[in-house]
């Protein structure tokens, strides 16, 4: 293909800042800030997204928990085996996975809603007690959005938590229909647009392509 050419450079991410605030930090510091980043949007891969930055966070040897809502126990995708085998290979971090109320789920179940609102809860005040004790360098909190969405749990704790907790914890929600509070919180957004899907055409998921 080629080396590409200087015009094609200059149009080439650089992954240099474009502004520098004045705020008294020095690069160093900046640069290792914790961030909160959020996957929305209607399009395809925002779990995907996180999953794959948890891989890299492991490989830098961080310890990395994801809580999982949203989703059934019983719902196997490829990202919980693959991050399991990693964290079980001494490799590099630890990798702790949760489902949050044994698989309670939007999808219709067994269960009331209010069962489902207490699982959520419980969930979010597991993540609390985390965060407070600095248990993980990553926290992928997958599905998130919707708890906050439907009243489960209050988006102005989830802020007030997110801004003091200590050291150096990232964390990553994913889920459509994010609050604009936390977009606003947020240090990294990214919304994933739909342009077409399978789906369209009256096609099903398939295995290794959305599980």
């Amino acid at each position: 293909m080629g080396t590409p050419s200087r015009k094609q450079e200059e149009r080439m991410p650089q992954g240099k800042p474009e502004h520098v605030p004045e705020d008294g930090l020095t690069t160093r510091q900046r640069r290792h800030r914790p961030l909160v980043a959020v996957h929305t949007g209607p399009g395809k891969g925002k779990s995907t997204a996180a999953f794959g930055l948890a891989t890299r966070a492991w490989a830098q040897g961080w310890d990395i928990g994801v809580f999982q809502f949203v989703k059934s126990a019983k719902w196997r995708i490829g990202e919980e085996k693959a991050l399991r085998v990693l964290g079980e290979s001494g490799e590099g971090g630890s990798v702790t996975w949760n489902k949050m109320g044994e698989g309670w789920s939007w999808i219709q179940r067994p269960g009331t809603e209010q069962d489902h609102a207490a699982d959520a809860a419980e969930g979010w005040a597991q993540i609390k007690r985390d965060l407070a004790a600095e248990t993980y360098r990553l926290y992928v909190l997958d599905e998130f959005t919707y708890p906050m969405k439907w009243g489960w749990v209050d988006v102005e704790d989830v802020l007030e938590t997110l801004r003091t907790r200590p050291g150096t914890q990232h964390v990553v929600i994913t889920g459509r229909d994010a609050d604009p509070r936390l977009l606003d919180e947020a240090d990294l957004v990214t919304e994933m647009t739909k342009v077409k899907h399978p789906m369209d055409n009256g096609q099903k998921g398939q295995r290794g392509i959305e599980w």
